[in-house]
């Protein structure tokens, strides 16, 4: 398994003084209208098939809508709903409160703090199924007050956590303080961004024209001059800011995304019950490589999981032992992808990709 440590294993690794900046705490009151439609709800549900009294943990609760779907579609159903944003927090209890048809158990923090989050018994084979969403929810990026979304000017925060962490540096904190070198490496890696160095560059060099980049639409203009155009097209060929990938990396970085997914995965195997499933909605292919590596079992700690790419060849006894001692048996064999109903009517569907596995040991 890849892991993405080499870059910075944690985002406290970063420069004290950076962890330290002063920033003006914002809070989001509950008035707050969230908009919110579900990605691959329909494929959720049947692949989780939920029964009577089954436990569900939904790792990204965001603004609930999928655990919405699994309490109504059965019966005294529990879900425990995990977020490190505040906010979304704020609105499981809420949600908690108004249910009827099943338990909700809120909590609050990012997965790598599920072991204390969870009581002893609900870490080992509790759970019946695990979903992990991946990325920022649609109603952070519709506040502009949190910083993630090109297309609404705000400042440079993108921390899911809001103030939760008092060490955690905003986006805004890490473009004034980073080197040029370190700056195009996270643009690189993260964003897998080719202009990184020219980007880079432009950004730090602007901290001798500014006192800093402070707003969303300053650093989307500033990497628009420095590529010397507005838009380029995907892997999809769909039109897309030139930003676009400048804002993927910061955001990945500021939250420590990659390395909370793969601890994610890694928790929800020891987590579920055997014969248990779960579903993972990644929309990036950082975030795809490191689910699509676990579900393979490519995490082995020997060299021997290569050969296993070639399955035509004959398999000798040692090669059967190995696979019949796999971790996950995927229930797809090729990975879903939304509807052209959904991406017209949802958008912000058009990149997800869902894999779903059941525990098999």
């Amino acid at each position: 398994m890849r892991h993405f440590s080499y870059m910075f294993s944690s985002i406290s690794r970063l420069p004290c003084f950076l962890r330290q900046t002063n920033r003006t705490a914002r809070s989001y009151s509950s008035n707050n209208r969230v908009f919110h439609i579900p990605v691959m709800h329909k494929e959720v549900l049947t692949m989780f098939d939920p029964q009577h009294d089954q436990k569900f943990l939904d790792m990204t609760f965001g603004a609930g809508g999928h655990t919405r779907k699994l309490l109504s579609s059965c019966n005294n159903a529990t879900v425990y709903t995990l977020d490190r944003d505040p906010f979304a927090y704020d609105l499981a209890i809420k949600l908690a409160s108004e249910t009827t048809n099943g338990n909700i158990s809120p909590l609050l923090g990012k997965f790598s703090d599920l072991p204390e989050l969870l009581s002893d018994g609900e870490v080992e084979n509790f759970f019946d199924g695990i979903l992990i969403d991946c990325g920022c929810s649609s109603m952070q990026y519709d506040m502009k007050e949190r910083g993630f979304s090109l297309s609404k000017d705000g400042p440079l925060d993108m921390r899911m956590d809001q103030d939760r962490l008092a060490n955690q540096p905003s986006a805004k904190d890490i473009l004034a303080h980073i080197d040029e070198n370190s700056l195009a490496r996270i643009l690189k890696v993260y964003g897998e961004e080719k202009q990184a160095k020219k980007i880079a560059r432009a950004i730090v060099e602007a901290r001798y024209l500014f006192t800093s980049l402070n707003t969303t639409h300053e650093l989307a203009q500033l990497v628009e001059s420095a590529c010397g155009f507005s838009s380029r097209t995907d892997k999809l060929q769909r039109s897309s800011h030139v930003a676009t990938k400048t804002f993927q990396a910061l955001r990945i970085l500021v939250n420590d995304e990659l390395n909370e997914l793969d601890f994610a995965v890694r928790f929800a195997h020891r987590a579920l019950k055997i014969g248990g499933k779960l579903i993972t909605i990644t929309f990036h292919s950082l975030e795809d490589r490191i689910v699509k590596n676990h579900l393979h079992d490519l995490d082995y700690s020997t060299d021997s999981d290569q050969k296993y790419k070639n399955y035509a060849r004959q398999l000798d006894p040692l090669d059967v032992q190995v696979l019949m001692e796999r971790q996950w048996q995927e229930i797809n064999k090729h990975v879903l992808t939304p509807s052209d109903e959904e991406i017209n009517e949802n958008p912000r569907s058009r990149s997800a990709k869902l894999r779903a596995a059941i525990k098999l040991r």
